[in-house]
């Protein structure tokens, strides 16, 4: 965490706050493709992929889990790491255009690994090779597939069996909730149907899936905020004086500041992945020419996945004072927020709601990071397609598994892996950043000219 902050300060310095100045230009790249570049799917597509895999249950599960554990000021902490992941994301979607490759079938390939490895020089493989590996583990037994399970079975569970009356005994496994057990074979037939088709299913699912989906969510929260207007005032308040002085909000050593930093960075980088190198992969699969522009629509992802939307559900979280109540973890402190949050709602109808919109996120987090994972052993086996039609299946599985897993095994081991993927790609920003300065500015020498082809 410290070396993701580090690098994203360093960025934001080095490129003059461009995540602020050129944010408008981000925003309007985003929804406007460029025409005529290389590459397998619209620019709109690969952000879309890269939103699929990051807007998530980090989102609605990651947010209550942080400002449970750390108290409110973890909100504050988590935006403050989405702000210099900004300039972290711009450096890795950026990368991920200059430094990619053709398959031999015709197919972009890129991320970290390239970048690593013909950025940096050849002598560094070993470290492409080493962030391809723990990607393979992130995507098959963390970030991608137990945590979004594991939310998904959570919601399914508390909306339909919440007090697990309905049960089933499975051989190995044991005793489930039979809601839990439908709504593993279910996910994992779906996702398995969506995966055969590669990248341009997975993107052509994105892309329908996601703004609706987060639009959805965030109306859903503005709603709830609204309706409590007169209480954002002192929720800011709580936030802030969190951030710095936990125990005067918590009234206890849980709200220690070192446990509000890292619980608030440690759920940032889960929810908007930057620093992780995930998103790179998605992003080098985008039609374009322009380096620099892809670095700029990479970027508007940690905005609405952090800055927007994670905002939202911390704001409806410590406005109706949900992560003080006892009992309740992950999904179901979001659950009794917006339960209470909407009062002219039936308390069902708003789990109904928040529940789909869950299962969604979850879903094409899962799709994204299969396309992770797979690019990843792709650069592992020297392009082995068996080897990667072995994951696809193993991938199917461990999301069947998903739901049997607790909630604090599952982040756990999803934090670890995520640490491990960070490392390598931050090590390689580092040293490429001398290459993104100047390719940005280049890039708006030109554009001030009239040389840049918009």
């Amino acid at each position: 965490m410290v070396l993701i902050l580090a690098g994203g300060i360093y960025l934001t310095v080095r490129l003059k706050f461009l995540q602020v100045l050129r944010l408008p230009l981000a925003l309007k790249w985003m929804v406007k493709n460029e025409e005529g570049g290389e590459g397998d799917v619209s620019s709109f597509g690969a952000l879309c992929t890269a939103l699929s895999a990051t807007i998530g249950t980090g989102n609605i599960v990651g947010v209550a889990t942080a400002i449970c554990a750390g108290g409110p000021g973890a909100l504050f902490w988590m935006i403050v790491a989405a702000f210099f992941g900004m300039a972290t994301k711009y450096a890795e979607g950026l990368l991920a255009i200059k430094f990619r490759v053709t398959a031999k079938d015709g197919h972009a390939l890129g991320g970290p690994f390239y970048y690593i490895e013909k950025g940096m020089g050849k002598k560094w493989k070993w470290l492409a090779k080493m962030f391809a590996f723990f990607g393979v583990c992130a995507g098959l037994m963390g970030i991608g597939t137990f945590t979004q399970v594991n939310g998904i079975s959570s919601a399914v569970k508390g909306f339909f069996d919440p007090n697990g009356t309905a049960t089933v005994k499975l051989p190995i496994i044991g005793e489930h909730s039979l809601a839990v057990v439908i709504a593993s074979i279910v996910l994992a037939v779906c996702v398995g149907l969506v995966l055969i088709g590669g990248i341009k299913r997975i993107s052509g699912v994105a892309t329908i899936i996601v703004p609706f989906m987060a639009v959805a969510y965030i109306i859903f929260a503005l709603i709830l905020v609204l309706s409590n207007v007169t209480k954002i005032p002192a929720a800011v308040t709580e936030i802030v004086t969190g951030a710095f002085d936990p125990a005067a909000v918590t009234g206890g050593i849980i709200g220690s500041m070192i446990i509000a930093v890292q619980k608030g960075v440690a759920r940032g980088i889960f929810s908007n992945e930057a620093g992780l190198g995930s998103a790179p992969i998605a992003a080098a699969a985008a039609q374009t020419k322009e380096p620099v522009r892809q670095g700029l629509v990479s970027m508007t992802g940690t905005f609405l996945d952090t800055i927007v939307i994670c905002t939202m559900t911390g704001l409806s979280i410590v406005i109706t004072g949900a992560w003080k109540v006892k009992g309740l973890e992950g999904v179901g402190v979001t659950t009794y927020a917006f339960g209470e949050g909407i009062a002219f709602l039936p308390a069902k109808v708003t789990s109904l709601i928040l529940m789909l919109c869950l299962v969604f996120f979850a879903f094409t987090t899962i799709l994204g990071w299969d396309y992770y994972s797979e690019s990843c052993l792709e650069y592992l086996s020297g392009g082995n397609k068996k080897a990667v039609k072995i994951f696809r299946y193993l991938y199917i599985l461990a999301v069947f598994i998903g739901p049997y897993m607790t909630v604090s095994e599952v982040w756990t081991v999803a934090d670890i892996f995520n640490g491990l993927m960070a490392l390598p790609n931050m090590i390689a920003i580092f040293a490429l950043a001398g290459v993104v300065a100047k390719e940005t500015k280049d890039f708006f020498a030109r554009r001030r000219k009239g040389e840049t082809d918009e």
